[in-house]
């Protein structure tokens, strides 16, 4: 049986996140993973999907960029990346096209909160940021703020308000950029009304 070492170097290849398809062209085969996986030596994180048990090297944010590499980076998570909220996101939230089969996003590890649209509005105001020397897609601030408008009911009212502060005071804040993506994704009368005194 291969040796934790040399495992540890083909999964590092790979991000820290191997699928079934590479553990076999690494030559593991499912006798071979039924044992890892009994000895704790890897762990199933979704069908077809597994990662080395408590490996630090790998951050969530490379898992989430290996696992969903379509998935862009928005709500609680684009807040705090942007600054706009100080609470670290319990679970990475992230905008995926609505015709994705649901299940693909259910998983034990890492936590994820999916929010699905449209293709059309999808890729409205991403970005790419650098988290953890790992480039993921982003949504613009701007973007961010108009989602913030149209699930405001579902937030918690403290991150709601603190973001929007947040974007109020941001001398790098682009309100035409705002009230473009507000009109397209139909929250313009929310924007006005909310940020109508600093317009």
């Amino acid at each position: 049986m291969i040796s934790v070492k040399q495992l540890a170097l083909i999964f590092s290849k790979h991000g820290g996140v191997m699928t079934t398809a590479q553990l076999h062209d690494a030559k593991l085969y499912y006798a071979d993973i039924q044992t890892l996986m009994q000895n704790e030596t890897i762990e199933k994180i979704k069908r077809g999907y597994y990662r080395l048990v408590d490996e630090t090297d790998y951050s969530e944010a490379n898992m989430i960029h290996q696992l969903f590499p379509e998935a862009i980076l928005c709500m609680d998570t684009a807040l705090f990346y942007h600054k706009y909220s100080d609470r670290t996101p319990a679970a990475w939230h992230i905008a995926v096209d609505k015709n994705n089969r649901k299940t693909r996003y259910k998983l034990d590890y890492p936590a994820i909160k999916p929010y699905y649209w449209e293709e059309k509005l999808l890729h409205i105001g991403q970005s790419i940021i650098v988290i953890d020397d790992c480039e993921m897609t982003i949504y613009s601030k701007e973007r961010t703020i108009c989602d913030c408008l149209k699930y405001r009911n579902k937030m918690d009212r403290e991150i709601f308000n603190k973001a929007i502060q947040g974007f109020i005071f941001d001398a790098g804040k682009d309100i035409p950029t705002l009230m473009k993506y507000a009109k397209i994704l139909r929250v313009e009368k929310q924007a006005k009304e909310l940020l109508g005194i600093w317009l």
